[in-house]
């Protein structure tokens, strides 16, 4: 009678345990995997300068929390697909990608990711000062699947009369600091990039700010967004997306400088219908 007693409650216990999982989309025990495009790069020493950011997260959380950096943006998208990552961090084309593919939700953008620009750059000293004076220069992308790095600035370009594959001699440096560097040493006569990123690394020194100068700005557009995977339970991306609403000046001020913001703001897929359809128009959207 003992024996069939403890085989009921061990069975009860393993259905509460299944039910609690089934609510909150994770067992309590196991690591949320976030995943954060390399718009700054990819490696181990930016995993570990973002520790602030996942240790914020694990607080908010109440969970273990892994933060993954993989090694393009393609790789994000995957990883959101096949459920390597729960949740990511995704630039606005990555998104629109991740979105049509596997159905991924939009849940939170920093407040200036909804009037984001791309900007141009060339040398201090260059004879650049216009997009028209592109034309047989040398010139750097991002990321090749990067909004402000490629998308957007592609479509300035083109706006402006250029063909890239003509006019332009062009290479991807795979990532905007390495965009900034490129043009810098002068191995680019000029590079387009996402503006949080340029103000970093001219901030911190990463990129002598007196070596390059901005020579064109975009019109603004929206970009970089946090997701959820498809399948992941409601309420846990609800707790996901206020830990981010939640974060304020100037208490957390050291995980918002990571993100390079200062506020988070609910976001939704109807305002990247914009960005959808240039993305088809210039063929790097299906």
């Amino acid at each position: 009678m003992r024996k069939r007693r403890n085989f009921v409650l061990a069975a009860l216990v393993v259905v509460l345990a299944l039910a609690f999982t089934s609510r909150i989309g994770k067992a309590a025990g196991d690591p949320i995997r976030v995943g954060m495009i390399p718009d700054a790069g990819a490696t181990q020493v930016s995993v570990e300068q973002k520790k602030p950011l996942k240790d914020y997260l694990e607080s908010a959380m109440g969970q273990p929390v892994e933060l993954i950096i993989p090694t393009n943006y393609n790789a994000t998208v995957e990883a959101l697909g096949n459920g390597s990552l729960d949740f990511a961090y995704l630039g606005g084309l990555t998104y629109l990608k991740a979105h049509a593919q596997y159905g991924v939700t939009p849940l939170v953008q920093r407040q200036s990711d909804q009037q984001f620009h791309s900007l141009f750059i060339t040398g201090a000293g260059s004879s650049i000062q216009s997009l028209a004076d592109l034309k047989g220069k040398n010139f750097a992308f991002g990321d090749i699947n990067s909004t402000s790095g490629h998308l957007m600035p592609y479509f300035a370009l083109r706006n402006a009369g250029i063909s890239v594959d003509s006019d332009l001699k062009f290479r991807y440096t795979g990532s905007h600091p390495a965009t900034a560097k490129a043009v810098e040493a002068g191995a680019a006569d000029a590079g387009a990039l996402d503006e949080t990123v340029f103000h970093q690394v001219t901030s911190n020194g990463d990129v002598d700010p007196s070596k390059v100068r901005v020579f064109f700005t975009t019109p603004p557009f929206v970009d970089y967004v946090w997701v959820a995977r498809k399948d992941v339970n409601p309420a846990l991306a609800e707790r996901f997306a206020k830990a981010f609403l939640s974060l304020q000046q100037p208490k957390d001020a050291q995980v918002l400088d990571i993100l390079r913001g200062t506020q988070f703001v609910r976001a939704n897929d109807d305002e990247y219908n914009t960005l959808r359809s240039v993305a088809k128009q210039l063929g790097m959207l299906q």
